[in-house]
């Protein structure tokens, strides 16, 4: 599968991976059906979506990609976790590595309140 056949919710999550991505690991959580307005560098306000077709979007992604990137996807219930996996293994310790949160309901809340 490649990149521009994903959706744009996928892809927003998927540019975490590569953004944010250590020596070792990327963890990235989101929540399937996440939706938040956001405003970009140039003033421009855009949502930012993560729905049912984006999970399934990056599950087929996560099979099939051509960029050799190995990725493992685990969910639970509505909350989704994609780890970037290191010589395609998942490590021992996960609590060692980030975890990219952006795409979860409750931590946009928690922002909400710090403002």
């Amino acid at each position: 599968m490649e990149w521009s056949e994903l959706t744009e919710g996928a892809k927003a999550v998927l540019e975490q991976t590569r953004n944010m991505k250590n020596d070792q690991i990327q963890i990235v959580e989101f929540e399937v059906g996440f939706e938040q307005e956001a405003v970009s560098g140039d003033g421009e306000v855009y949502k930012v979506s993560i729905q049912e077709e984006d999970y399934q979007s990056l599950k087929k992604y996560t099979v099939e990609n051509e960029y050799g990137d190995k990725f493992h996807m685990a969910r639970n219930k509505n909350i989704v976790k994609i780890i970037l996996l290191e010589n395609g293994k998942i490590p021992e310790n996960l609590s060692e590595f980030p975890v990219f949160k952006q795409y979860k309901s409750d931590v946009s809340v928690d922002q909400e309140l710090e403002k």
